[in-house]
């Protein structure tokens, strides 16, 4: 007889719902852009800037550098990163907040079209920030947005907004995180992705586990493990196709109360148990890994991607990019050197170009 390709049911039990057990597959007029874009951001030696934070986050970083946090203020700073000369050789693209998305340069230029004219995919941070997980007794918390976000995503591809990111946080404690947080944040973070490719945005998954803690190296191991195996086993019940989206991990680290234990790591073990992770829970599929820094310093976040890619004692080569979407440890250097100065403009691009050409090179292990 012919071969069937039609994949078997998963259950014959007709009182069950029933499901194939294919993969993941999205069919849309957007596939193929998505699957594009999302190559395009994971180009070997290149990362994304993550130039998405709030009103509030960025005040806070302003308050470290005596500037006064205004709209003004806020859109000069943008400009002086997004202008700066040479910094399309390391970026592949950058994550806006909205304000941002919608300002233009002081010539009139809109950030978006610059981007664009330096060959920097432009993208947008669509959550709403975390908020208390309702029924939740140990302070653990989920991210809001969803409500509209249909239309929120229309209207920034509209913008030329080309992928979007959604940042859900968890924290490592006595039995945390929760069954209840893990779950919710990862159908969150599936239902975000879903709607995202809907409307032709590649999205970045991000489920942070903070570095808050004393836990050693093998505890955020098995909790980011068990985290990112939810996370996927959500997305491919929402739909989501792999290859039109980035994942955004946190590197599995010791937490940063951890010394006071006498537990540490070197930069050697934070590469191998963070690879180790992705490889027992990351499809193939997934194109990129762009890592967040999550306050490791600016050093530190360089050398542990750096030790990633150059490979393991085996020589096994892994199957998705390993690179960047760095905040702080791309900015640190940069806004101490601005201090909200026009004459400071040229030596804080030059710290922006020095930090982003360094995570260029140890995107490909050449540290």
């Amino acid at each position: 007889p012919a071969h069937d390709p039609t994949p078997p049911l998963a259950t014959a039990n007709p009182h069950r719902t029933t499901y194939r057990t294919t993969m993941a597959c999205f069919k849309s007029t957007y596939a193929d852009e998505l699957v594009a874009t999302a190559a395009a951001m994971s180009v070997p030696g290149k990362g994304v800037l993550a130039a998405d934070e709030s009103t509030g986050t960025i005040g806070k970083r302003f308050d470290g550098i005596g500037v006064e946090n205004v709209e003004e203020n806020r859109r000069a700073y943008r400009e002086l990163l997004f202008t700066t000369d040479g910094f399309e050789k390391y970026c592949s693209g950058v994550i806006m907040f909205e304000e941002t998305l919608f300002q233009s340069c002081k010539d009139g230029t809109a950030f978006v079209d610059l981007l664009k004219s330096k060959g920097i995919i432009p993208g947008i941070k669509v959550d709403k920030g975390v908020v208390p997980l309702p029924g939740n007794t140990r302070g653990e918390t989920t991210t809001s947005g969803l409500d509209g976000l249909g239309e929120r995503c229309a209207k920034y591809y509209a913008q030329g907004a080309r992928f979007a990111k959604w940042r859900a946080v968890l924290t490592i404690g006595d039995a945390l995180p929760s069954a209840q947080c893990l779950d919710d944040n990862a159908r969150c973070l599936a239902r975000y992705a879903a709607i995202c490719q809907q409307n032709g945005l590649v999205p970045i998954v991000e489920p942070e586990i903070l570095t808050d803690g004393a836990h050693g190296i093998d505890k955020c191991a098995e909790v980011t493990e068990r985290v990112l195996s939810c996370v996927f086993a959500h997305l491919m019940t929402h739909g989501v196709m792999l290859e039109g989206m980035i994942l955004k991990p946190n590197m599995v680290t010791p937490g940063s109360q951890s010394s006071q234990g006498g537990s540490s790591a070197s930069r050697e073990e934070v590469a191998a148990a963070t690879v180790t992770a992705l490889r027992r829970t990351c499809p193939a599929a997934v194109p990129g890994v762009l890592f967040l820094s999550g306050g490791q310093s600016e050093e530190d976040a360089t050398a542990h991607l750096d030790a990633m890619n150059k490979g393991d004692q085996q020589g096994r080569k892994n199957p998705w990019t390993l690179s960047f979407s760095y905040g702080r440890a791309l900015q640190t250097s940069c806004l101490k050197a601005w201090l909200g100065k026009e004459s400071n403009v040229a030596a804080a691009q030059a710290a922006l170009l020095r930090v982003s050409e360094a995570n260029s090179k140890a995107s490909l292990g050449q540290c």
